[in-house]
């Protein structure tokens, strides 16, 4: 037993090592190897990451290899270091949903006090939506008025819709017959249930995801006590 635990040290030891001379080398990894990146969904349509940056630590050098919609999880003050180029600084929003085209290396800082945290949403159809683009939504751009809340539609990227809903408590997205595929991002504590008999119940923590498959969709309600906001992409 001791030498199996003593094995494993030495192995830990070592990656920690060999992890920390590949950033200070620049050498580039692939984003499922970077120490920061947890994967926590796959499938044909995305790849999603949870992502924590300690306070005043860089990341490794990474590959973005698919187009990705990242959303903040509170505010964010951060240099990012695109390779070969001058690093830029930002400060972001709580629950700020950006796009940025693939095909590059980067290096991210954190420069607050406090954890930088972010989901990222690899979209691995990107390719083929640029080849043949997928038709177009019906609405784009705007501000829906649900019952008790808005989805506020941000940008179509990929042929992906992405907006962000806030609910009040009670409030409903709508029922669907043909719903498309979605993904659906807590930034606050998201507690959603099916409305009309449906059995349908989620609870999400600020960050955690949930995949909704296309097809009929019943509304979904709030649940909750207090008013929530998420972001949703859409998958043509």
């Amino acid at each position: 037993m001791r030498a199996m635990i003593r094995q494993a040290w030495i192995v830990g030891t070592a990656f920690f090592f060999l992890a920390a001379a590949a950033a200070q080398s620049g050498r580039e990894v692939e984003i499922t190897a970077e120490p920061s990146h947890r994967l926590l969904l796959q499938n044909n349509y995305v790849r999603v990451f949870s992502v924590e940056i300690a306070p005043q630590a860089t990341s490794e050098l990474h590959r973005h290899r698919h187009d990705y919609v990242f959303v903040t999880l509170g505010a964010g003050d951060l240099t990012d270091a695109v390779a070969g180029r001058t690093a830029a600084r930002l400060k972001l929003q709580d629950g700020e949903a950006e796009f940025v085209s693939g095909g590059f290396a980067h290096q991210v800082r954190n420069l607050a006090n406090t954890p930088l945290r972010r989901v990222t949403i690899e979209l691995l159809q990107d390719q083929k939506a640029r080849k043949s683009p997928p038709a177009k939504w019906e609405d784009e751009r705007g501000l829906q008025i649900l019952e008790g809340g808005t989805q506020d539609i941000l940008f179509v990227k990929d042929g992906v819709r992405v907006s962000e809903v806030g609910l009040q408590s009670g409030g409903m997205l709508p029922a669907e017959k043909k719903a498309a595929p979605r993904l659906l991002v807590a930034v606050s504590e998201v507690e959603l249930r099916g409305h009309g008999g449906s059995a349908v119940a989620k609870h999400l923590r600020a960050g955690e995801v949930w995949w909704i498959a296309g097809g009929a969709a019943p509304a979904l309600m709030n649940v909750g006590r207090s008013a929530e906001k998420f972001i949703m992409l859409e998958f043509h």
